[in-house]
This record gives structure tokens, sequence and C-alpha cells, in this order.
């Protein structure tokens, strides 16, 4: 029979470990090492093992321990698991986007809000909680019926046994995502395979599904896979609306999520996600196969449906690569606008997928040396997503002998500064605050057309500016002379005199341009809109705590810590203030609900047809002002629809949804009934 302190030190060793494996598995960031933690549980196993009665189906215990099994038992899904239509091309994602926005009956000119997440290359598993603690853990199948392969999925750390009792949490659902081997891990596995004499896997995905479909645990867990979930489905009511707002209340209840994610606007956000994503895909640790788009919207899912056994909300855009042999003839470090020091194989010219490659990113050393490339080596390379070309093979069996390894500079090839790589991170990078090669990175992009827009501001001319001194930082811009700008090469008296203008034109720039030009980590243009209209103001944000920003609509606890430490950085606090001096000064954006009106706070507005005293952007502002919100596209959540001349289909969709129709002049009458609120006369 067990004391009370006996049972109060099982009860706090199983807190204790929990708490460790969500710190290592999912948020990455332990804080005991790994002989500590041992100790831990060999201390809980001898107290279970001692009083068996106290052992709880959700202990750290019972990662491993169920005896082999016979077979794998049917595992029923109680909602299909659905599989995504795929595209290849840009012009399949258009027609995607198109069919989407007609299945809503939105207009032309209107834009679906989208998330978008790595498509990871593993095996679909659902898992099935009840009052929290996990019941069963199943793969996808035929979509209907898959296999029961809870014990196996108990042995991934990064799957919680119980779900954190946080405000919300459904009494049952099931939690979907995707099962996978790190690459680290597999080219471990494959080692340990090739030592024993066995083959090896083809791929980390054939590996991962290999291992989940083990008729004995033990065999899962020595393989150490991992997880990450992106869906919840339950019948209860839940309090997150979107996407982007279910992936942040799946990380409060302890889930590893995907990472990154984000949120986006139409066809042209598609468009600029892949570009970046095709080749940040390369720093993850795990391999993903494309990417995919979602309606973020939840309430609108129900209307778009699925097609046999589609949603047609979603689709998978799968990255494509044609293949061709080269030669490695140098290893060289090129230094980003974050100080990223990423090797780059300088190859003999090859035409492949309609254009000639020289240059191929290696990204980082721990891909050099997982590749083993070498200078000199022959190897096969391909362009990832149509666009990236990358090096995915060496051909061992072509070497001379005569091939020498790449050794990572310590010193910066720009600026000699220190070269060094972060614990935890796979990227070196250059520490010098004031490499040439940062600066003009950040340059670039503050100039840029989605930034502060400095015409005239390209490449070239930053190059000058910076060797010849004039610039060391964004605030230097500001305090050019024409006499300066005269003296740079193919710089003529009116040329400098249209970039001034252009530089001075830009002090004033909206907020959200200012935040997303000063390059903060995760933060784009959708990010820097959301803090503009949260913050209304540079000081208001620079002032944040982790908290504050944490609770915003689509930013997250990771993004949240990267604002914080931009702004704490006294580099950074400078450089803000010395804009201000020099009379930066971008337009305040009156906060989201910083006002309330009756009629207009927590409501829904769609606008559609003309409107003669507002643009449609300042009606969905003002919106916003007073705490409602204004969506592009009509639904049974929206309050009210303000019709101007030439309202199409969103009238008729309301007038059938039986939605409040208000003319122009009535939302008028409405706003000056209810409040005090500047209207503007007609045009």
């Amino acid at each position: 029979m067990p004391d009370n302190s006996e049972r109060e030190r099982i009860r706090e060793l199983q807190e204790e470990l929990r708490e460790h494996s969500y710190r290592y598995y999912v948020l990455n960031d332990p804080v005991i090492s790994d002989a500590e933690y041992d100790k831990l549980l060999r201390e809980l196993e001898e107290l279970e093992e001692k009083h068996p009665d106290l052992r709880t189906p959700d202990s750290p215990t019972q990662r491993v321990g169920a005896p082999p099994q016979d077979e794998l038992g049917e595992a029923p899904h109680k909602f299909p698991m659905l599989s995504l239509q795929n595209a290849f091309n840009a012009d399949e994602l258009r027609e995607f986007d198109a069919r989407v926005k007609r299945n809503l009956g939105m207009e032309e000119g209107d834009t679906v809000e989208y998330s978008v997440e790595y498509k990871i290359d593993g095996l679909g598993i659902s898992l099935t909680y009840r009052d929290g603690l996990l019941e069963r853990g199943a793969t996808r199948g035929d979509g209907h019926v898959g296999e029961d392969v809870t014990q196996n999925l108990k042995t991934i750390r990064s799957i919680p046994l119980r779900l954190a009792d946080v405000e919300g949490r459904p009494s049952e659902c099931e939690i979907r995502g995707e099962a996978f081997i790190s690459k680290d891990e597999f080219s471990r596995i494959n080692q340990d395979r090739e030592e024993r004499g066995e083959s090896p896997f083809a791929n980390p995905r054939n590996a991962a599904a290999g291992s989940i479909r083990q008729l004995d645990s033990s065999v899962t867990a020595r393989r150490n896979l991992d997880a990450i979930l992106y869906d919840l489905r339950t019948e209860e009511s839940t309090r997150y609306k979107t996407q982007a707002g279910l992936l942040e209340f799946l990380g409060q209840l302890r889930v590893r999520t995907s990472k990154p994610y984000q949120v986006i606007e139409g066809m042209g956000g598609i468009e600029e996600m892949i570009e970046k994503w095709a080749e940040d895909r390369h720093d993850l640790p795990y391999d993903v196969d494309g990417m995919v788009f979602k309606v973020n919207r939840l309430d609108l899912r129900p209307e778009l449906g699925a097609v046999s056994r589609s949603p047609r909300w979603a689709i998978a855009y799968k990255f494509q690569a044609e293949r061709a042999e080269t030669t490695v003839k140098d290893i060289m470090a090129s230094v980003g606008r974050t100080g990223a020091v990423t090797p780059i194989a300088i190859m003999e010219p090859v035409f492949i997928d309609g254009t000639t490659v020289s240059r191929a990113s290696l990204h980082n050393m721990d891909e050099v040396e997982r590749k083993g490339v070498r200078i000199g080596d022959q190897v096969i390379i391909q362009k990832a997503g149509d666009i990236i070309p990358e090096v995915v093979e060496v051909l061992t069996d072509k070497r001379s002998g005569d091939e020498k390894e790449f050794e990572m500079p310590s010193q910066c090839p720009i600026c000699g500064g220190e070269v060094s790589r972060a614990e935890g991170e796979v990227v070196h990078r250059c520490q010098n605050p004031a490499c040439r090669a940062k600066l003009k990175g950040r340059l670039e992009h503050w100039a840029s057309r989605g930034c502060m827009d400095i015409d005239g501001l390209g490449p070239a001319i930053i190059d000058q500016l910076i060797e010849s001194g004039l610039v060391e930082d964004i605030p230097d811009l500001y305090r050019l002379e024409h006499e300066q700008l005269v003296q740079l090469e193919r710089m003529a008296d009116k040329s400098a005199s249209n970039l001034l203008r252009a530089i001075d034109g830009s002090k004033h720039r909206p907020l959200d341009r200012l935040i997303n030009g000063l390059g903060i980590r995760h933060v784009g243009d959708h990010l820097a809109q959301v803090l503009a209209r949260e913050f209304g103001s540079l000081d208001r944000l620079k002032d944040a705590s982790v908290e504050d920003l944490a609770s915003v609509y689509e930013i997250g606890e990771v993004v949240a810590r990267a604002i914080r430490a931009y702004f704490e950085d006294p580099e950074i606090r400078r450089m803000l203030q010395d804009l201000k001096e020099v009379g930066v000064e971008p337009e305040e954006t009156e906060p989201a609900g910083s006002q309330e009106h009756p009629f207009i706070t927590d409501k829904v507005f769609v606008f559609t047809g003309e409107l003669e005293r507002w643009t449609r952007e300042e009606a969905q502002a003002l919106v916003e002002r007073y705490g409602g919100r204004a969506t592009s596209s009509v639904s049974k959540k929206t309050d009210h629809v303000v019709a101007g001349p030439g309202a199409g289909s969103k009238l008729d969709k309301a007038e059938k949804l039986g939605i409040s129709v208000l003319s122009e002049e009535e939302f008028v009458e409405a706003l000056g009934e209810h409040g005090d609120v500047e209207i503007p006369e007609p045009e």
C-alpha cells in the first residue's frame, strides 16, 4: 500500500517528465540534460513497478511496453480522412483559386484568404482523444477505415498522451497530422541497417510508414519518429474560426503543429509563398514535398464541400524537379540579409528546366556534410519547385581522389567579422552588425515596393552607396545630399534629384509598410498589416510584451517572441530613434476596435458594388476601427451586406440567406442614428 509521499512523488514525476518531454520534443527548448531526464524516468518506473495501481495510461512510462501484436486491427474514422487534390504548376493553382471564388459567389476582383503550410512527406495519422486522454491512434487507410496503430504512435514523444486542460478543449476529438522521420534520424537508421547487412530504406517516407505499421512497438520506438499535427475534428462548438486559429489552439493543447504557417491573400499571396518557401524548405529538419493551401475561414468550408475524396477548400502544390549532371568547380560562402552564411556550389553551367544553371545553394554545413559534396565532385542537380537549383546526389563512384572538402569560413567573406552557429540552429551567421552584405539586403528590402517603395534605389545604387561610405544604416538614406549623389557612377543631376525626392516621399508611408520594411523575422506584409491594425503606432508595437503580441489574432508564440527580441536589440532601438530624428514618421493606424459603435461592434459586414462616400478599403477600415469585421464573401455569419450600384452575386447570396441588405444611404443613416461617426460627403 503506497504512502502519501510515494503517491505524491509519482504524481510529481509524471508531471515533471511530461513538461520536460514537451519542452524537448515540441518546443525544442530543453532545460535538463538527457541523463537527468533518464534518472527521473527510472525513478518513476521503479515507483510504478512497486505500485502498479498508480500507473496511469498517460504516464511517461507508457510510451513503450505493450506486447507485440499478431495483426493490426481496423480503426474506423468518425470523420472521413480525405486526400488532397494536387496541383503541379501555377495555372492549376489559378484554376483552384477561381473555382473557390466562383463557388462562394465572389466577384472577379475579390480575393480569398488562404492559410499555407508545408506538405510533410510522411504518413497521415489520426489521434482520438477523450476527456484529454489519447484513446486511439490510426493510419489514414482508405479514408474511412484505417489501421489501429495506437501503441506505435504512443512511442512518438511529440504526441501528447494527454492534452493540456485549457479552456475550450473538446471532450472528444480527432487530431490529425503527419508522422515522419527527420533527415538526421533517417541517415542514422540507414547506417545502422547497412552495418547489419540490411537494405537501406529508399526514403524517409517509406521508413516512417514501415515503422508505424510494426507489430512490435519497441521497433517503432527505436526509430525515433516525430509528428506534426494540423487539424482537429469534433462535433462540439469551438472558439477558433480560422485554420490559423485552429493551429494556435492546438499549440495551447501542447501539440506540435505546422510551423511555419502563414495567412495570405489570393493568388498573389500563393505565388509569393511558393517562391519563398521553395527555398526555405531546405532548412527544415524533415522532408517536405509541397505546400498545402487551405481556405483560412472554417465557416466557408462547408459551403465549398468536397468532390469524390478531396475537399474543394484545399489543394496541395507539389514541388517538381528536373535533373541534370554537372561538376562542382568550387564552393563559396554567400552572406544574406540576416547574416546567414550559405555555402554555394559553383558548377559547370548546365541547361535544366528552361534555364542555364551554374550555381546551387547547399543551404548549410549540415547539408554539405549530409550529402558529402566536395569541390570537384560530379553531382546530380535539380530545380526544386521549378525555381531553386539544388544538389540532390553526389556521384561518388566518379571521384578521382583530387576532390576537396569545403570548410565553413570562421570569418565573414564580406566584412571579416566572426562567423558562428548558435546552439540549436543549422545556419552559420556573420555576427558583425555592420556587415556590408547584411546592410545591402536590409536596404534592398526597405526600398522594395511592398515596403517603403523608394523608386530608383536599386541594387546597383545601393552597392555604390555602401562602397562609398555614404550609407552605413537605413537612416543614412535620409541624410543623403544632392552633391553626394551626383558623384556616383551614372548618377546624373536629374537622377539624383529624383532619387532624393523618392527617398523624402517615403518618410510617411503607412505603418504596415514600415513594419514590413524592418525585416522582422517571421513578419511579412500580411502580418505587418495585422500588427499595424492592432497597435496603431510603432511606439506601441515596440513596447508590446510577448503576452500582448501572442494575444493578437494570427500572431502565435514563436512570432511574438521574434518580434519582442527584435525590438529589445539595442542597435535596433538606436536605428529607430535615428529614423525618427531624420523625419521618418509613418502614418499611424487607428487600432482595430479602438472605438465602439452599437451598430458595428462585433458585427460582420460585406461591402459590394460601387460606393459614393468611401472606397471599399475605407469602408472596411471604418468597420474595423469600431470593432467590427469586414469580409469579402457572404456567409451565414454575415450580419449586414452594404450594396451599391453594380452589386452582383454577393447581393443574390445575401437575399437567398435572408441576410440584412443595406444601401449605402441606409448604412449612413444607421451610423448616424446609433453613434457619432465622421461621414464624408458623396464624391
